[in-house]
C-alpha cells in the first residue's frame, strides 16, 4: 500500500462521520431508522482506521506520513518575513493506534446507544451530535499541525456542550454543559497564547517545522523561559481538555449527558484530547514545564481518587476515577515516561469505556437508578454486565494478565525512575497511594452495585441483561482489556510490541533537556549539547530498566491492600464503613462534599463575577448613564438658553432695529410733502436755526 493510498483513506475516515451529521440534520425527520446510516458509517471508518494502522505499522513502521498544502500565503510581510500557513494531515505510529481506538470507541458507543437511547424525542439529532464530535476528535488525531488542532479543539467543545446538554429540559443538564463550555475556554485561551508565542517566532504552525527549530537551538526570543512559558501554556489546553486541577470540576458534571456519551468523552475522545496534547508535543517541553506537568498531573490524581472514594451515584465514582487516571497520564508525561502515558490512554480507553457502557447497562435495568446504595445483588440478575464490569474493573486496578497492569505499572515505574534521578520522592508516593485508593473505590463500586443482596426489591425484580446491542460492546472492551493484545509476557510490558514496535517516540529522556537526539542538530555546538542529552537519556532508560521490578512489586502490593480492604468492608462487613465515616466526620465530609472546591469557585470565582458584573452595571446605571443623561440635560438647558437668548436678544435686536428704521422713515415720510412751499419755509427755517446757533453777527 502506497503513502497516498494511505492519506487518501485517512481523509475518507475523516469526513465519514462528518457526512453522516450533515445527513441526519437534513433528513433525519422525514427517514426513518436513518441512525442506523451514522452506525454503518461509523462501522465503514472503524475497517478503513484498522486497514491504514496495519498499513502504516507493517510497511511504513519508522516514518511519518505527511502530506500538506499551503492554504494561506501571505508573502514577504515589513519586518515579518514570509509567512505562510499550511493544512495537512501528519500519519505517525500513534496517529495510526489513535485512528482505531477513537473509531472503535465510537462505534460501540453507537452501537449501545441504539438500545439505550430508543424513545428519546431527539433520537436522530442525539446521533448526528455524536457524528460531528467523533470528526472533531479524528481532526485533533490527524492534523499536522497547531492551528488545526487548534480548531478541532474548539469543535470538540462546542460538540460536548451539544452532547452533555442534551436533555436541555432539565436545569442540571443546560448547567453542566455550560459549565463545561466556560470552563474549557479558561484553558483554551491559555493554550491559544502559547501557540501565538510559536507563531510569532518561527512563523509556522506547523508541528515538525517548529520542533526542528527548537532542536536546532533556535529558541522563542532566544529564550529558554519563553519556551517554557509557551510549553505551559499550551498544556493548559489540556488542563481544561483532560480535567486537571483547577479545572478539572466540569468533568463529573458532565454525567447530565446521555451515559453513552460519558463513555465518549470520559474514554478515547475529549478527554484523551489532552493527553494527546502533552504526548505531541512532547519533545519541545523544559526541564520546568516537565515538572509543573508533573506536580498538577500528581495532585489531581490524588485529589480525585480521594473523592471517588466516598461517592454513591456510580457514574459521579466514575468520572472522579477518569480524573484520576488522566492525572496518571499527565504525571507520566511530566516525568518523562510519556510513551507509557500514551499506552496508558489507550488501555484505559477500553477499560473505561466498558465501565462507563457497563453503568449504563445498570442504570438501565434499574430504570434509571443511579444511586449504587440502592443497588446490590445484579450479578444474577446481570451476568454479562457483572463479568465485563469486572475484568475492566480488575484491569484499572492494575492486577496482573490485564492490560491497565502493564500500562501503569510503567507510569510507577517512571516516577520511581524520576524520583532517584531528581529526589522528588513525594510524586512516585502519590502515585502509589493513588493505586491503591483505585483499588479500593472500584471494587467497592463493584461490591455495592453487584454483590450481596438487593436493597431496593421493586426495581430488582424487575431487572433484566440489556439487549445484545448493549452487551455486545461490553464483551469487545472487556477482551481488549486482556494483556495478549499488547505483549506475549505479561509482565514486561516494554518488550511487547505496543511499545517496542509500534509506538517509534524519541527516546525518553530526563525532565531537565530542553532538545532531543532525534531532531539531527546540525551545528557543532548543538550536537555537543545534543551528545549530553544522550547521556541522560541513557541514564533515564537504565534507571527505568531499574525501577521495573520494585515498580510491579509495589503495585501489586498496594493494589492487593486496597482490593483486600473493600472487601474487609463492604464484602465480609469486618469494618464498618459508617463508624469510620463517623469518626472521620471531617474528611468523610471533606471527600462526599469534594473538598467544597464547586463551593469555592461559587464564592469566588462565580460570585466574584457576578460581584463584579453587579459592579460594573452599577457603574454603567449610575455613572456611564449619569454623564449620558446628565449631558442630556445640560444640553437641554443650553438649549433653552439659546433659545432664549436668540428669541429676545438676537431677535429684540434684530426687530428693534427693523422698528427703529420703520419709524424714522415713517417720521421722515411727513416731511416729504412734495409741496414747494413747504421746502422752502424748512430751508428758511433751518437757516434762522443755523444763524441762531453760529451767530455770524
Amino acid at each position: 500500500m502506497n503513502e497516498s493510498l494511505i492519506v487518501n483513506l485517512s481523509i475518507i475516515i475523516l469526513f465519514l462521520p462528518l457526512l453522516g451529521f450533515v445527513t441526519l440534520i437534513f433528513l433525519g425527520k422525514w427517514i426513518k431508522k436513518l441512525h442506523l446510516f451514522e452506525v454503518f458509517i461509523l462501522g465503514l471508518a472503524l475497517i478503513l482506521s484498522i486497514v491504514v494502522m496495519y498499513a502504516k505499522l507493517s510497511f511504513y513502521n519508522v516514518k511519518d506520513i505527511v502530506a500538506a498544502f499551503t492554504w494561506i500565503s501571505m508573502g514577504n510581510a515589513p519586518a515579518i518575513g514570509s509567512i505562510n500557513i499550511e493544512l495537512g494531515i501528519k500519519i505517525d505510529n500513534i496517529t495510526a493506534i489513535m485512528l482505531v481506538v477513537v473509531n472503535l470507541i465510537s462505534f460501540l458507543v453507537h452501537m449501545f446507544s441504539i438500545e439505550y437511547m430508543r424513545g428519546d424525542k431527539r433520537y436522530t439529532r442525539y446521533f448526528a451530535y455524536l457524528g460531528v464530535f467523533t470528526f472533531s476528535m479524528l481532526g485533533i488525531v490527524l492534523t499536522h499541525n497547531f492551528l488545526m488542532m487548534y480548531i478541532y479543539w474548539e469543535l470538540v467543545g462546542l460538540s460536548s456542550y451539544l452532547l452533555i446538554g442534551f436533555w436541555f429540559e432539565k436545569k442540571s443538564a443546560s448547567d453542566a454543559a455550560k459549565k463545561a463550555f466556560i470552563v474549557n475556554r479558561i484553558g483554551d485561551i491559555g493554550m491559544f497564547i502559547g501557540i501565538l508565542i510559536l507563531f510569532t517566532q518561527y512563523k509556522t504552525f506547523t508541528f515538525d517545522v517548529i520542533f526542528q527549530q527548537i532542536g536546532l537551538g533556535n529558541l522563542p526570543f532566544n529564550s529558554t523561559a519563553w519556551l517554557t512559558a509557551a510549553g505551559i501554556l499550551i498544556f493548559m489546553g489540556a488542563v481544561g481538555k483532560s480535567a486537571q486541577f483547577p479545572l478539572h470540576v466540569w468533568l463529573p458534571d458532565a454525567m447530565e449527558g446521555p451515559t453513552p456519551v460519558s463513555a465518549l468523552i470520559h474514554a478515547a475522545t475529549m478527554v484523551a484530547a489532552g493527553v494527546y496534547l502533552c504526548v505531541r508535543i512532547f519533545v519541545m517541553l523544559t526541564a520546568d514545564a516537565m515538572l509543573v506537568i508533573a506536580v498538577v498531573g500528581a495532585f489531581t490524581s490524588l485529589i480525585a481518587a480521594t473523592i471517588a472514594l466516598t461517592q454513591n451515584d456510580i457514574k459521579k465514582v466514575l468520572a472522579y476515577s477518569t480524573v484520576s487516571q488522566l492525572g496518571y497520564m499527565v504525571m507520566s508525561v511530566g516525568v518523562g515516561a510519556y510513551t507509557f502515558a500514551f499506552f496508558h490512554l489507550v488501555t484505559h480507553a477500553f477499560f473505561k469505556a466498558c465501565l462507563f457502557l457497563g453503568s449504563g447497562s445498570v442504570i438501565h435495568a434499574m430504570h434509571h437508578e443511579q444511586d449504587i446504595r440502592n443497588m446490590g445483588g445484579l450479578r444474577k440478575k446481570l451476568p454479562i454486565t457483572y463479568y465485563t464490569f469486572l475484568i475492566s474493573t480488575v484491569a484499572i486496578s492494575g492486577v496482573p494478565f490485564t492490560s491497565g497492569f502493564l500500562s501503569k505499572d510503567g507510569i510507577l515505574a517512571g516516577t520511581l525512575a524520576f524520583g532517584k534521578l531528581t529526589s522528588h520522592w513525594l510524586i512516585p508516593a502519590m502515585g502509589f497511594l493513588v493505586a491503591a485508593m483505585t483499588a479500593f473505590y472500584m471494587f467497592r463500586l463493584v461490591i455495592l452495585t453487584f454483590h450481596g443482596e438487593p436493597r431496593d426489591h421493586h426495581k430488582y425484580e424487575h431487572a433484566h441483561e440489556s439487549p445484545f446491542v448493549m452487551v455486545a460492546p461490553l464483551v469487545v472492551l472487556a477482551t481488549l482489556s486482556i494483556f495478549i493484545w499488547y505483549t506475549p509476557n505479561p509482565f514486561a510490558p516494554a518488550d511487547g510490541w505496543f511499545l517496542k514496535n509500534w509506538v517509534k517516540t524519541p527516546a525518553q529522556v530526563t525532565p531537565v533537556q530542553t532538545r532531543f537526539e532525534f531532531m539531527k542538530p546540525s551545528t557543532e555546538e548543538a550536537k555537543a549539547e545534543v551528545h549530553g542529552e544522550i547521556t541522560h537519556s541513557v541514564e533515564y532508560t537504565e534507571t527505568m530498566h531499574w525501577a521495573h521490578y520494585p515498580a510491579m512489586i509495589l503495585s501489586l502490593i498496594v493494589a492487593g491492600l486496597g482490593i483486600l480492604i473493600a472487601f474487609m468492608f463492604y464484602q465480609w462487613k469486618k469494618i464498618s464503613a459508617d463508624k469510620l465515616a463517623e469518626k472521620l466526620k471531617t474528611l468523610y465530609k471533606l471527600s462526599l462534599n469534594k473538598w467544597y472546591l464547586d463551593e469555592i469557585y461559587d464564592a469566588t470565582a462565580v460570585s466574584g463575577t457576578l460581584g463584579f458584573g453587579s459592579i460594573l452595571a452599577w457603574f454603567d446605571n449610575k455613572i456611564v448613564d449619569g454623564i449620558v443623561n446628565g449631558s442630556a440635560h445640560v444640553t437641554q438647558l443650553v438649549s433653552k438658553f439659546s433659545n432664549l437668548f436668540d428669541t429676545y436678544v438676537v431677535d429684540g435686536f434684530v426687530n428693534f432695529t427693523a422698528f427703529f428704521s420703520g419709524f424714522v422713515g415713517l417720521s421722515f415720510r411727513r416731511l416729504q410733502t412734495g409741496k414747494v412751499q413747504t421746502y422752502i419755509i424748512f430751508v428758511v427755517f433751518s437757516i434762522i436755526i443755523l444763524l441762531l446757533i453760529f451767530k455770524p453777527f
